[in-house]
């Protein structure tokens, strides 16, 4: 019987910042469709008139979703186009499976006047119920316990003995932070980087000043900097997981890049140890 396999992606897709989002739109499809993941954690993912952005790409992929809002940032408060005008601001998860279980969970958000949340899934992998817990972590540093508290929930959710089973468990999303930092150390103190696993670049950036919109005014804690991550840990305590590549997408498409920010992809592989 082959190894069970995953390949995941995860991507702050910008909303609707920026200039021309509507021809974004299709660079963002494009790409994922060039990489082919079996699911996808979403950020930044807008929902108006009925639909999200997530599902519509589910429909032109054949895939599965689920969305949840609120999340960072905020939309706008002064609306600056009528395109922003009503339009949530949330994370999602798209799926090659059905999405069996989700939820939204309320971070730790002392600083802000709003609820920003998690998405807490269960997909119907092949080889058993795959857990994926999808974020986007406050991007003030200057509101360190809030980062630090919503790292804590997350690695207790990646850790959760009720997502023991025949399938790793992941946690991915812009946490915001890059790997090394403080801010993310309840994270590596109980999962593993699945782009070191993967042999990911260490020079590798997700948010690049290079970018025609790059947000330089979030620092140098955020920019030219890994802040969007894979984290995982084995479903259990005799299964090997091997991360076989750990690359990043989001090129410009037509002379458009599709997002400010650079995709993770990185592809699972695990057995049995006695296997």
């Amino acid at each position: 019987m082959a190894d069970p396999q995953l390949r995941a992606m995860t991507w702050n897709i910008w909303w609707r910042f920026g200039p021309r989002w509507r021809e974004r739109q299709p660079g963002i499809l494009a790409t994922i469709e060039r990489f082919d993941p079996d699911v996808i954690a979403l950020q930044e993912v807008w929902a108006a008139d009925g639909t999200t952005q997530a599902h519509e790409f589910a429909a032109a992929l054949g895939f599965h979703a689920v969305f949840a809002a609120p999340s960072y940032p905020r939309t706008p408060e002064r609306i600056l186009t009528p395109d922003h005008d009503g339009v949530e601001l949330g994370v999602a998860l798209l799926s090659r499976w059905p999405i069996v279980e989700h939820d939204a969970i309320p971070m730790p958000a002392r600083h802000r006047s709003w609820d920003p949340v998690v998405l807490r899934t269960r997909v119907a992998h092949p080889a058993g119920p795959l857990p994926i817990a999808v974020a986007c972590l406050e991007h003030a540093t200057t509101f360190s316990d809030d980062r630090l508290a919503q790292a804590a929930l997350l690695a207790d959710l990646g850790t959760d003995p009720s997502t023991d089973g025949p399938c790793p468990s992941l946690v991915m999303g812009d946490l915001n932070a890059a790997a090394d930092s403080a801010v993310l150390r309840p994270l590596r103190d109980v999962l593993i980087d699945a782009w070191v696993a993967g042999g990911g670049t260490p020079e590798a950036v997700t948010l690049p000043s290079t970018h025609p919109s790059a947000p330089l005014e979030a620092g140098p804690e955020l920019v030219d900097q890994r802040i969007d991550h894979i984290w995982y840990r084995p479903g259990h305590e005799d299964q090997l997981v091997n991360v076989e590549s750990a690359v990043l997408a989001g090129d410009a498409v037509d002379g458009i890049f599709p997002s400010d920010h650079r995709a993770v992809v990185c592809d699972f592989r695990w057995r049995h140890r006695s296997a």
